[in-house]
């Protein structure tokens, strides 16, 4: 944990020479539509909140407030450390730089974890929403969905901002449209918001626990935790130190209203309890207007769901990317990870994110659901932890974004993650741990002795 970077290891790292660097191509704008669209409010709204509304029924909406307030601590951290640490390689990065290697190799571990899984998680619910033109089985399409990300993923970051960028406007309009008729068709008054209510097995009311809303906030978290991702773009936006604050604060701040609200209006406008807690959306559309309309919609979230899984694969590529440039890998791995194609992508660590996604479109959602919300929660931890110490040193003295209320914001978060964590299903925590564990032999056994020559966190300049 205390093994962090010295100026020395830190200008070997700059001077290794090796892999070319990544473009500056895309400013405010740019970075805020490729992030938006890995939140991609509309295909989480469609996909992850459904299972929401099926443990937490009336308190989906008060536990995704609730996550993200949490949330603004978190964009608090990214904004901080995103601007003194501008790398593609964005958590692990920032946590090697502040808080030492080995815990940036964990929090790598946890980010590599997620970036692997959420596109699967998404792409998966394609099938359901191209239902009104053809049924499809949910694996085999998810599995086109990430390979058809992936090609896109190989073109240049400009033209995949334009792309996303018309996507994320037909994926705003679905979410607007089910705002709208969840409002216009209120079964309920506003005070169901915080009823805390869900349909049981036998259909009856049943109360949700306080318990259950903790537990919950672990996808909850999940649910924007794209927003995030923006600092993974640092090296290639213009004016880094300013430009990451501001994409990743108007990234959390739009992709909350526009889940939140129509999650308030689907509470107000179900039919029942039980309709709520089934949590099928597309049903509900189409009962508050026609055929038509509810077809519309879920076209709209599968291309928003198309959308996301472009993004998804851009981005994370970059943290494949990041981590060969970073030597974090054997010899011959780095160099292919590192390697650029003719549109200036990471062609290899493009194909290395891809195509194992669209392996995992065959594995049970469940799991994938629990693992990805127990290293969201880690993840997060671990950045907070960077947090407290990004002011200590001559990191005090460089030029970045600064955060209100530190340290008492990183403090509260890690209070309140390590609670989240605990409360998590023992399944989910053993397979994140076991893998984790697994990393710290690799770390151990591999990266440590060879010191000098392997995780050389590198900084780009600014």
């Amino acid at each position: 944990m205390t093994d962090t970077l010295t100026p020395v290891e830190a200008a070997v790292a700059q001077a290794s020479g090796g892999p070319e660097k990544l473009k500056r191509s895309i400013g405010v704008v740019g970075g805020t539509l490729l992030t938006l669209s890995c939140v991609t409010p509309a295909s989480t709204l469609f996909v992850v909140v459904p299972d929401l509304f099926g443990t937490l029924g009336t308190a989906t909406a008060l536990t995704i407030a609730i996550g993200c307030l949490l949330c603004v601590a978190v964009a608090f951290c990214y904004s901080e450390l995103g601007t003194l640490v501008p790398s593609a390689g964005g958590e692990y990065a920032m946590v090697s730089t502040l808080a030492g290697r080995l815990a940036g190799w964990l929090v790598f571990v946890l980010s590599l974890l997620v970036v692997m899984i959420v596109p699967p998680v998404i792409a998966m619910g394609t099938a359901d929403y191209l239902a009104p033109l053809v049924h499809l089985d949910p694996s085999w399409t998810g599995a086109s969905v990430m390979l058809l990300a992936t090609l896109a993923g190989l073109l240049d970051l400009r033209a995949n901002a334009w792309i996303t960028g018309v996507f994320l406007v037909l994926e705003v309009i679905a979410a607007a449209v089910v705002a709208v008729l969840g409002f216009t068709h209120a079964e309920r008054g506003a005070g169901s918001l915080v009823s805390l209510r869900v349909a049981g097995p036998d259909g009856a009311p049943d109360t949700v626990t306080a318990l259950l809303v903790v537990s919950g906030l672990a996808i909850a978290l999940f649910v924007t935790q794209g927003f995030s991702t923006a600092v993974y773009l640092s090296e290639e936006l213009e004016d880094p130190r300013r430009s990451v604050a501001r994409t990743v604060l108007a990234t959390l701040a739009i992709s909350a209203v526009i889940i939140l609200v129509p999650v308030a209006a689907i509470t107000l406008g179900a039919p029942d309890l039980a309709a709520l807690t089934g949590g099928d959306i597309s049903t509900m559309v189409t009962a508050w207007s026609s055929t038509a309309v509810g077809t519309f919609v879920s076209l709209c979230v599968a291309l928003a769901i198309i959308n996301a899984g472009i993004v998804m694969v851009v981005q994370n590529s970059r943290v494949l990317f990041a981590s060969a440039r970073d030597k974090a890998w054997p010899a011959p791995v780095n160099t292919l990870f590192s390697r650029l194609g003719r549109f200036g992508s990471p062609w290899v660590s493009t194909l290395a994110v891809g195509v194992p996604g669209a392996a995992l479109c065959f594995v049970d959602l469940d799991t994938l659901y629990g693992v990805t919300g127990v290293s969201v929660t880690g993840m997060y931890l671990l950045v907070a932890v960077a947090a407290l110490l990004s002011r200590r040193g001559t990191h005090r003295h460089t030029r970045a974004w600064r955060m209100p209320l530190w340290p008492a914001a990183p403090l509260l978060l890690i209070v309140v993650l390590v609670y989240v964590l605990v409360q998590q299903e023992p399944a989910y925590l053993l397979w994140t741990g076991g893998i984790t564990a697994a990393a710290t032999l690799y770390w151990a056994l591999y990266l440590r002795p060879r010191r000098q020559t392997r995780w050389l966190v590198s900084v780009p300049e600014a």
